[in-house]
C-alpha cells in the first residue's frame, strides 16, 4: 500500500476520469482514421483521382497533431494519476500483464513513427509503398485495441484465471471476443464521424461530396454492426455484472446512449443524401455526441465492475477480497477484521492506531479514507461526496450508521466494512456527524 492520494472536492478517481474521459477521443481516432484514408488512398491512385488527395494530407495530420501529440500526453496523465490512485491495482495488472502491454508498447513505437513517415513522405514516395506504409500504420494501430481489450475485458470478466492465474486465460475471457468485435465495428463509425468533420474543410466540392458519401456509408455499417455486437458483448457479461445492470441508477447514461446512437445515425443518412449541407460547426457538434455515447458505455463498463477494482479479487479500496493461489495472492479481509484496518494499513499516523473517546471521530474519518475514498470524496462537499450519501440512504445517527455498515456487505456494489467492531463504530461516529 501506499499513501492515499486524497484530492479535495474532485477525488482522486475523478481526477483520472476526467484525463481518460478526454484520452477517448484522441484514442479512437487513432485506431479507426487510417482505416479510411488508406481505402481512399487507394480510390485515389486507382480511378486517377488527385484531388482526394487533399483529403488524405489533412486526416493525416489530424491524425499527427491530436492523436499522436494531445492523445499520448494524455496518455501518460492516465498512467500517472492511475498510479497514484490506485497503487495496488496498478501493480496488480503490470504483474500480470507487463508482457502485453510491452507488446502493445511496440505497436505503439510502430503508430507514432509510422504517422510520422506516413504524413512527410505523401507525395513524395512511389504511391504503393505508401499505401504499404498506411498498412502497416492501420494493423498497428488496430493491433493495440486487440491488447488493451484484452486487459480491459480482464478487469471486467477474469474468467480461469482466477483459479490458473495464467497470462491467456485471463485474457481471452468470456468478454473479450465480443468486446473486440464490438469496439472494431464503432471504429468505423468513428473514422467517419471524423473524416465528415475533416472533408468539410476542402475546397474541392466534387472530391468533399465523394468523402462525406463515402465516410456515411462506413459509419452507418459501423453503426449497424455495433449495435448488433453491443447486444451479444450484454449477454457475454458475468451474471454479476448483468445484475448491477439493472440494480445501479444507470438510466441517464443508457439515455445519452441510445440518443447519441439514434443522432449519429441519422446524422450519418443526412451526409449521405446532403453532403453539401454539412459544415464544419455541426461536424464538430456530431464528434461530441458520439464521444457522449461512448463516454456513458465507459462509464457503464467501468460502474458494474463494482465492488471490485478489477477481476474478482481486489476491493475498489484495493484490499484483495479472496485467495488466488495460482498468484500468490491471500486473502485479506480476515485479517483486517482480525487485527482492525488502521494497523493493518501503513501510513496511518500513530495517534490513530489506537481508538479512543477523543479521536473517535478522526480515526473514522481516517478508515472513510482507506475504505471509501476510491469511490467518494471525503468531506462536506464535492463530486459524490460522502455527505450527501449518508444523507440519501438516510443514516440520522451512529446507531444507524453503525447498523448500516454491518450489512454493507449485503449491497453489491460496495465493498463489505473491514475492521474491528471497535473500527465500525468509530467509522459510524464520523459518519454520524456527516449527517448533521
Amino acid at each position: 500500500m501506499y499513501p492515499i492520494w486524497e484530492v479535495p472536492v474532485l477525488s482522486a478517481g475523478f481526477i483520472l476520469g476526467i484525463i481518460a474521459t478526454f484520452h477517448v477521443l484522441p484514442s479512437h481516432l487513432s485506431t479507426s482514421a487510417m482505416w479510411f484514408n488508406v481505402f481512399i488512398e487507394t480510390k485515389a491512385y486507382r480511378e486517377n483521382r488527385p484531388e482526394l488527395l487533399e483529403f488524405i494530407k489533412k486526416y493525416a495530420l489530424l491524425l499527427l497533431v491530436f492523436s499522436y501529440v494531445t492523445g499520448t500526453l494524455s496518455g501518460i496523465g492516465i498512467w500517472f494519476s492511475a498510479t497514484v490512485a490506485s497503487p495496488r491495482a496498478i501493480s496488480g495488472l503490470i504483474h500480470n500483464y507487463v508482457w502485453g502491454w510491452a507488446t502493445e508498447w511496440v505497436f505503439f513505437i510502430i503508430e507514432v513513427l509510422g504517422i510520422m513517415i506516413y504524413y512527410y513522405t505523401l507525395g513524395k514516395v512511389a504511391p504503393k509503398i505508401h499505401l504499404k506504409l498506411g498498412w502497416i500504420f492501420a494493423i498497428g494501430s488496430w493491433t493495440t485495441m486487440v491488447i488493451i481489450v484484452g486487459i480491459l475485458a480482464f478487469m471486467l470478466s477474469p474468467g480461469k484465471w482466477v483459479e490458473t492465474g495464467g497470462f491467456f486465460d485471463g485474457f481471452f475471457n468470456q468478454t473479450y471476443f465480443p468486446q473486440l468485435l464490438m469496439r472494431s465495428a464503432f471504429m468505423f463509425a468513428v473514422a467517419g464521424v471524423y473524416a465528415i468533420a475533416v472533408a468539410s474543410t476542402m475546397k474541392n466540392q466534387e472530391a468533399k461530396r465523394y468523402i462525406m458519401k463515402m465516410a456515411s456509408l462506413w459509419g452507418i455499417g459501423g453503426m449497424i454492426a455495433g449495435i448488433l455486437l453491443f447486444f451479444l458483448y450484454l449477454k457475454s457479461l458475468p451474471a454479476h455484472n448483468r445484475e448491477l445492470l439493472s440494480v445501479l441508477n444507470i438510466s441517464g447514461l443508457k439515455t445519452t446512449i441510445l440518443v447519441s446512437l439514434v443522432i449519429i445515425l441519422l446524422y450519418f443518412i443526412w451526409a449521405n443524401l446532403k453532403p453539401e449541407s454539412i459544415k464544419l460547426p455541426v461536424a464538430v457538434v456530431a464528434i461530441i455526441i458520439i464521444f457522449a455515447g461512448i463516454f456513458s458505455t465507459e462509464r457503464i463498463r467501468e460502474m458494474i465492475r463494482k465492488p471490485y477494482i478489477f477481476g474478482t479479487h481486489m476491493y475498489s479500496n484495493q484490499f484483495a477480497a479472496k485467495d488466488i493461489t495460482a498468484k500468490g495472492v491471500t486473502k485479506e479481509t480476515d485479517l483486517i477484521n482480525t487485527k482492525g484496518v488502521l494497523n493493518v494499513a501503513p501510513f496511518v499516523p500513530e495517534n490513530l492506531r489506537v481508538i479512543t473517546d477523543q479521536n473517535k471521530v478522526q480515526a473514522g474519518k481516517m478508515i472513510a479514507l482507506i475504505e471509501c475514498s476510491a469511490c467518494h470524496a471525503i468531506g462536506d462537499s464535492g463530486l459524490r461526496p460522502l455527505k450527501s450519501f449518508v444523507k440519501r440512504i438516510g443514516l440520522t445517527d451512529e446507531a444507524a450508521a453503525d447498523a448500516w455498515l454491518e450489512a454493507l456487505g449485503n449491497y453489491p456494489y460496495m465493498p463489505p466494512f473491514m475492521g474491528t467492531p471497535t473500527e465500525r463504530q468509530a467509522l459510524a461516529a464520523y459518519l454520524a456527524t456527516l449527517a448533521k
